[in-house]
């Protein structure tokens, strides 16, 4: 048995970009931060940001670019796929990105820099959009108090 699942919650480094293929189903990318903290071997308080490519596909990609701005708080679930590619030199590269099935926006609508085209999910503090079943919840705490904190200096664009 093998398991290829990755739950994160951060903050979007960028809006979505959403491109539509041949067939007409949309796909959106985007990165997300991810922080921690710890203290090193001299016991000085240290902070560690780790970027995430995430791409989302069909209705779940359109809502996304509707309702996803640079630094919303999101709960992402997925899986980890990598993708190979030629450089300009030539050389064969590697890169892993999250394919997301389920996502949720965290946090109210003043948080993280969401801007208001009107009251998505009625008020309510989250949203959900899962393309698997719309019975599995997340139910580990994570409210808008759970992201990681990013500030404007850690997000690198």
């Amino acid at each position: 048995m093998s398991v290829n699942k990755v739950i994160l919650v951060g903050r979007l480094g960028r809006d979505p970009e959403t491109r539509y293929t041949g067939g007409g189903q949309a796909v959106a990318n985007f990165s997300v931060a991810t922080d921690e903290s710890y203290k090193d071997k001299s016991g000085e308080r240290q902070k560690r940001t780790e970027w995430h490519k995430i791409v989302v596909w069909g209705k779940q990609a359109e809502i996304a670019q509707q309702y996803l701005k640079k630094g919303s708080l999101i709960f992402i679930e997925g899986r980890i796929q990598s993708r190979e590619w030629q450089d300009k030199e030539g050389q064969k590269r590697t890169s892993f990105e999250i394919v997301a099935n389920n996502f949720r926006m965290l946090g109210g609508r003043g948080d993280g820099g969401s801007s208001g085209g009107g009251s998505f999910g009625g008020g309510a503090r989250s949203e959900e959009h899962d393309q698997s079943s719309p019975a599995d919840d997340f139910a580990g705490g994570a409210g808008g108090h759970a992201g990681p904190e990013i500030s404007d200096e850690d997000i690198p664009f």
